[in-house]
């Protein structure tokens, strides 16, 4: 069936180690425990060589000598073009695997239709129980388990499909499903052994034991490095001894099995030093000291549950320890990152669910004499709303795609689809509310409930605010080690004429204002597409040549200069959806799909809308002017904090 949804904050584990030459630090970003999380199984197929889709002699001599990536995200801060993941748009299942879930598809829907009831689970505030062992049947709390160890074995793209349909029905379930086994046990299926895979994954796939992630405590949010839970060894290393509580836990007060990340003494075997080290552990609310709070209220996704966990004097067996001592920020990140494109999938259902409340009420409400839909106002909402349902789903299959293709390299561009979908979600359900006039904010029409549940997932899985500095860093670190090579290149240039030459080249028409040329996607896109291809690759070219110029400026600080941070982020999130949907399109011309036409001018507007957005974002990034308001923007904020609240006074005087 479906995957999970898992609503939890996000964790910035912090720039841990500097760049060389460029001074950059890296910064690990893991969303917090209650996310929703799609539990992304490993992939089985490797990435496959595309024909006609490779890079330049030239580029491949260059890349040959710096280990580079395929991730299009990363290349994105070099102003390159990496296609392998991005072109032509991944098709990854085999015919078995498209018949099998069909099979599962109807049966989904039909269940979420029939059975479950979205707005009682809401007033209730739980999952009704017969929906719950509904959901069992269905095989939903194992859908990427192995099927030898009880679960479905389905493959991420399959997964997206199904956990689809969940948030186009109700994201309290999805929550409650994902925490399980988005989050909750996924560590187990990402860096469990095979003892600990065979003891816990038939329980928690068949939904007899429920799982949650245990990250998040009141001291510690996005800095997942503060945690104060602590793991204490015994004396014969037999056991931990745990003690700590954790807040916002989904599933918190359901869940038997936990994976929980505590502070764990470490020696280090050269130095003999001991330092505390993050450590992921498998906790069982049988081995005793496991308590839960009363659920929380909140003010969405109502029907899941989310406790504070308490853990005292709880002796936890030494085999329990989950990806090696001392690896839990690694178990963590992996957990997170595997899961963010769940979440474009699920809301690419809520979505679509918006839009067809909408379209439904503004093709048979008359004003006016003419029916709603006829006005320029009412169309405008409903073509937005339609464009950013297309780029998210575009983005969720992409990177599913490319995970089941055996891609390592898709925290960046999972990071986007996370913000792009929790914030076009959002537009869509406000929108969907404004067409629907008072209607919309009736309790019984449905959205309401899908706004207030909303507004979670922009905190969830890594706040945006938190994301968009995880992509502006980690691009600019992947960036800043080209440099790196540039300078070892002067200290030879003799040998290095070539890429010296190259690279003198590329900087002068950057400086007139000519485009490098080295960007193109002419052969990557249907001819049909050229105009909006060719503001992709423009915009491409111009933000690698910013990406540049700001770290020759500021080196190092470009990390405290969170202003240009954010605009950066958002540009690169423009040119992976304006990316995303070339790709999906070009498909739908080629094979002359009876949607093509449509799907064209849909890529046409995103396009030279986006493309504009991007200018504008680079600009403010490095233009002189901005940079004034941004530090007036600054003391304008410290200036209210130190007031307590708004500094001027009453436009009245009293």
């Amino acid at each position: 069936m479906f995957r999970r949804f898992h609503v939890r904050s996000n964790t910035l584990f912090k720039l841990k180690e500097a760049i060389p030459d460029s001074c950059l630090n890296r910064l690990l970003i893991s969303g917090r425990e209650c996310q929703v999380r799609s539990l992304a199984a490993s992939a089985a197929a490797q990435p496959k060589e595309q024909d006609g889709k490779k890079l330049s002699q030239k580029k491949k001599e260059v890349e040959s000598n710096r280990g580079d990536s395929k991730s299009f995200g990363l290349n994105l801060f070099r102003g390159q073009i990496s296609a392998d993941q991005v072109f032509p748009f991944p098709e990854v299942l085999t015919p078995d695997q498209r018949q099998e879930l069909q099979e599962l598809v109807d049966p989904t829907a039909k269940f979420f239709e029939e059975v479950n009831d979205a707005a009682k689970n809401d007033t209730l505030e739980k999952v009704e129980d017969h929906t719950m062992k509904g959901l069992c049947e269905l095989g939903a709390f194992g859908l990427q388990v192995p099927q030898d160890l009880g679960g479905l074995g389905l493959t991420n793209t399959q997964y997206a499909r199904l956990v689809e349909i969940v948030g186009a029905h109700d994201l309290g379930v999805g929550i409650t499903l994902g925490a399980h086994q988005s989050i909750g046990f996924k560590g187990i299926l990402l860096f469990g052994n095979p003892e600990q895979k065979e003891k816990y994954l038939p329980r928690v796939a068949s939904g007899e034991d429920m799982a949650a992630f245990c990250l998040t405590e009141p001291a510690s949010g996005s800095d997942a490095s503060s945690i104060r839970t602590r793991a204490v060894p015994s004396a014969d290393g037999s056991h931990y001894v745990l003690n700590g509580s954790k807040i916002w836990i989904s599933n918190g007060g359901l869940a038997e099995v936990f994976t929980v990340f505590a502070q764990c003494p470490v020696t280090d075997e050269r130095t003999g030093e001991t330092k505390d080290k993050v450590t992921a552990f498998i906790v069982e609310r049988k081995f005793g000291g496991v308590t839960s709070g009363p659920a929380e209220k909140k003010m969405g996704i109502k029907a899941s549950n989310t406790a504070e966990v308490y853990f005292e004097d709880v002796k936890v067996p030494a085999e329990n320890v989950l990806g090696g001592v001392g690896g839990g920020f690694k178990v963590a990140m992996n957990i997170l990152n595997n899961g963010r494109f769940g979440m474009a999938a699920a809301l690419s259902g809520t979505m679509r669910y918006c839009i067809s409340k909408a379209v439904d009420h503004a093709a048979n409400r008359t004003q006016f004499g003419k029916k709603i839909e006829t006005y320029g106002a009412i169309q405008e909402k409903i073509a937005r709303m339609t464009m950013m349902h297309y780029v998210t789903e575009s983005m969720a299959y992409m990177i599913s795609g490319n995970m089941d293709q055996g891609s390592a390299e898709f925290q960046i561009e999972a990071a986007i689809s996370k913000i792009f979908a929790s914030e076009c979600a959002w537009f869509c359900a406000d929108e969907a509310i404004q067409v629907l006039g008072g209607m919309g904010y009736m309790k019984d029409c449905g959205v309401e409930r899908v706004m207030r549940d909303l507004r979670i997932f922009r905190i969830f899985e890594g706040t945006n605010d938190i994301l968009r500095l995880f992509i502006s860093l980690t691009g600019i670190q992947y960036a800043g080690s080209q440099l790196k090579e540039l300078q070892k290149a002067l200290a030879n240039p003799t040998a290095n004429f070539g890429l010296l030459v190259g690279a003198g080249a590329k900087r002068a028409k950057r400086l007139v204002g000519m485009p490098t040329g080295d960007v193109s996607l002419a052969k990557f896109v249907h001819s049909d597409l050229a105009g909006p291809a060719d503001k992709t690759a423009k915009s491409v070219d111009a933000f690698g040549g910013v990406i540049e110029d700001l770290l020759l400026k500021y080196n190092k600080r470009i990390i405290d200069e969170q202003f240009i941070l954010k605009r950066l982020a958002d540009a690169a999130i423009d040119i992976y959806g304006m990316v995303a949907v070339l790709s999906r399109a070009s498909r739908s011309i080629s094979n002359n799909y009876i949607s093509a036409g449509h799907e064209k001018m849909m890529v046409e507007v995103w396009c030279n809308e986006a493309a504009q957005r991007i200018k504008t974002n680079l600009h403010e990034a490095t233009d002189a002017s901005s940079k004034k308001n941004f530090d007036k923007m600054g003391t304008i904020a410290k200036e209210v904090v130190g007031n307590g609240g708004v500094f001027h006074r009453n436009a009245l005087g009293f």
